[in-house]
């Protein structure tokens, strides 16, 4: 054999051992998304989700999940308020062009009766089409449970699971020698103390738009003064007894010490508030966190930190709400669609997911000494809040009643007390005035078989 063959023999094998070792190298999750390139690349998805922290992350994260699997997709963003409605009439029309949905966990019921989600049971339980270490049981329990799975049918994965808690502005608590809530009543004191302390400064931001939002806000304190608008024990309506009635006195005197504009304030107008330094403290959602820190859309970086939901004369409590990304029973391509949310919410992607400004939904990233070392008291008023929320869910109640009639529920609590933050009603007659609207709608949920 000549010298030049024998040295392009030597390339040939050398060059098979560095593809081999290339091959060796690549991780589990790399090794299946190069199995879900050979069947699916090319395959064009559709996402439909709503402007959050968590969607700005998966969407960062998206031209990698693209490269890696040849799966192309694009996203459509809308209003949270109106996402629901546009899945149920897709359902209802049998025209649903989306193959992945974010979906309100806390509303699974309203979903399971239109049939518009897919069992995700089977798709976890296959190894081509889930990547090997995804570790489902490794999302913590209140979101797996509260949030994905409804009547034993997985509806979706949690990726922006959230309890809730309170923001403060460190720098001004600091300045006036405060100490940050611990109770009820020490939120009320310093939302007094704080407002109107500064120029163009207000004591508390968060959601009170008048409507179901209200009934939602109204409901984090109900089960703290050991009322409930409806007991979801019995589907008794409890919404004019004394208990009930004094957590909504507390709500509206609470929102004195808000923006004037306080009634018409959803989530995303709260949480500006507190953004741009309008207020000196924020109730809300966990999940909102990322954009407190995110210099593009927050003035206060740096000069905020957290404690956990305040404890009410009857104990700490608090809500687990959140979203989840869901594969459409109509969706055209739902093995693909399922291989976009098993690669965004798959343990091997949780850090990468959390360093975009996702939302942390793994027992593994909530103990991981690196993600606590960022910012250790945001984790621990985590933690604390989620155990609030375990306490809601020990007394029998969820923050969104477990029927179809959830949203109803609030609507009418909140239309009556939102009356009330108007001055339209005093709080005895908004309670009075819900009553009968509620007990019309208890009868119907005692009578379902749903």
């Amino acid at each position: 054999m000549s010298v030049k063959k024998t040295i392009a023999s030597v390339i040939v094998v050398i060059a098979a051992l560095f593809t081999l070792s290339i091959a060796e190298a690549a991780s589990p999750l790399e090794k299946w998304a190069a199995s879900i390139k050979s069947k699916y690349d090319g395959t064009a998805i559709r996402v439909l989700g709503i402007p959050h922290p968590a969607s700005d992350a998966l969407r960062a994260l998206t031209p990698e999940f693209e490269k890696a699997t040849g799966i192309k997709v694009s996203w459509e963003l809308v209003g949270s308020g109106d996402i629901m409605s546009k899945q149920f009439l897709g359902q209802t029309a049998k025209d649903v062009p989306y193959d992945v949905y974010m979906t309100k966990g806390v509303y699974l019921p309203a979903y399971e009766t239109r049939h518009v989600l897919a069992d995700l049971r089977g798709f976890l339980n296959n190894s081509a089409l889930t990547p090997p270490g995804y570790d489902y049981e490794d999302i913590t329990l209140a979101y797996r449970e509260g949030l994905g799975v409804f009547r034993g049918k997985v509806r979706g994965i949690p990726i922006a699971g959230e309890s809730f808690f309170i923001s403060y502005r460190k720098d001004l608590f600091d300045k006036y020698g405060k100490s940050p809530p611990n109770t009820t009543e020490e939120l009320l004191e310093l939302a007094k103390f704080f407002q109107n302390k500064e120029p163009g400064l207000y004591g508390i931001s968060m959601r009170a738009e008048t409507g179901r939002t209200f009934a939602l806000a109204w409901d984090l304190f109900t089960s703290g003064f050991g009322g409930s608008i409806i007991d979801q024990k019995t589907w008794e309506v409890k919404v004019n007894t004394p208990e009930t009635l004094a957590s909504l006195k507390y709500f509206l005197e609470l929102l004195q010490y808000a923006p004037p504009d306080i009634e018409t304030f959803s989530w995303n107008s709260a949480i500006s508030a507190f953004t741009s330094g309008k207020t000196a403290m924020w109730y809300d959602a966990t999940s909102l966190q990322p954009w407190i820190d995110d210099p593009k859309k927050s003035k206060v970086v740096g000069k905020v930190a957290y404690v956990p939901p305040p404890r009410a004369p009857k104990g700490r409590f608090g809500p687990v709400g959140g979203w989840d990304l869901s594969v459409p029973s109509l969706a055209k391509n739902k093995e693909a669609g399922w291989a976009y949310i098993a690669w965004m919410t798959s343990r091997a992607k949780a850090k990468e997911l959390i360093d975009a400004g996702g939302i942390p939904a793994r027992f593994s990233t909530l103990n991981d000494p690196d993600y606590i070392a960022k910012n250790p008291n945001f984790v621990k008023a985590l933690k604390e809040a989620l155990k609030a929320s375990g306490n809601l869910i020990s007394i029998g109640q969820r923050w969104i009643p477990a029927t179809p009639e959830g949203k109803k529920i609030h609507k009418i609590a909140g239309y009556y007390g939102g009356q009330a933050l108007l001055k339209k009603m005093t709080p005895e007659e908004a309670v009075k005035a819900a009553e009968p609207e509620l007990l019309e709608l208890s009868k119907k949920i005692k009578a379902t078989k749903f």
